[in-house]
């Protein structure tokens, strides 16, 4: 994993363990600086990044993304767009 993708990876996870906390969270969370990031990193991913990687973030399929980076894309369903590993 390159370093930008270990942190896009960092933030994806911090998503995620964010938006789970948000119900019982007060004040409330705000999840925008977590998007701004994710589409921040994302901007510095080079050309020839795996498809599948860049697919699952111009969709914002963030947990797709998080399952790519983690090495397990198996587990992800196809999706309405009908794309397909």
């Amino acid at each position: 994993m390159t370093e930008t993708e270990q942190a896009l990876w960092r933030a994806l996870v911090e998503l995620d363990d964010t938006a789970k906390a948000m119900p019982s969270a007060n004040p409330k969370l705000s999840l925008l600086p977590l998007f701004a990031r994710i589409d921040e990193l994302a901007g510095r991913l080079p050309r020839d990044t795996a498809p599948d990687l860049l697919h699952y973030l111009h969709k914002k399929s963030y947990e797709e993304a998080r399952l790519w980076l983690e090495g397990r894309d198996a587990e992800n369903q196809a999706g309405n767009c009908r794309h397909v590993r």
